[in-house]
């Protein structure tokens, strides 16, 4: 005998998996967009490690020479990211330098506006710690007078 679920709330606490075409279409994909790279890749790199494993630790195998070819597969992940990360500075030079010469007004204007900002921001600051360091060298005054005449 099944029962017919009445609100939306009631499926989502049943734990019951939605069947409609949606999910179904996320589960197909899932399966075939993640997880079957990922096992084919796993089952590569085992297979490939195994093949290395097998070919260096015969007797006539080369160990220099596949230490040679690990040092290899283990740097071309490294110079791929780089060479991404290179490629993504030289975008935003290029993109900057393109800016630059299209707004040099504006941008002389920002840096006016800016140097002005930090002209207050400095006379603020100063204004706010003024008082500290003098009471700070108030403080240091009487102190130096009480060491000098000796007084605990």
């Amino acid at each position: 005998m099944k029962t017919e679920l009445s609100s939306p709330l009631e499926k989502f606490r049943s734990g019951a998996a939605p069947q409609h075409a949606s999910y179904q279409l996320h589960r197909k994909q899932r399966n075939i967009q993640i997880l079957l790279p990922t096992l084919l890749s796993a089952l590569a790199l085992a297979g490939m490690a195994a093949l290395i494993s097998f070919a260096a630790f015969q007797g006539d195998g080369d160990v220099g020479r596949w230490a040679a070819v690990s040092v290899i597969w283990l740097a071309t992940p490294v110079l791929i990211a780089g060479l991404v990360t290179l490629a993504v500075l030289v975008g935003l030079i290029y993109a900057m330098s393109r800016a630059l010469n299209a707004l040099p007004r504006y941008t002389g204007v920002a840096q006016e506006y800016a140097a002005l900002a930090r002209g207050y921001i400095i006379r603020g600051a100063n204004m706010v710690v003024k008082p500290v360091i003098a009471v700070e060298g108030f403080i240091g005054l009487i102190k130096a007078f009480f060491e000098r005449i000796g007084a605990p």
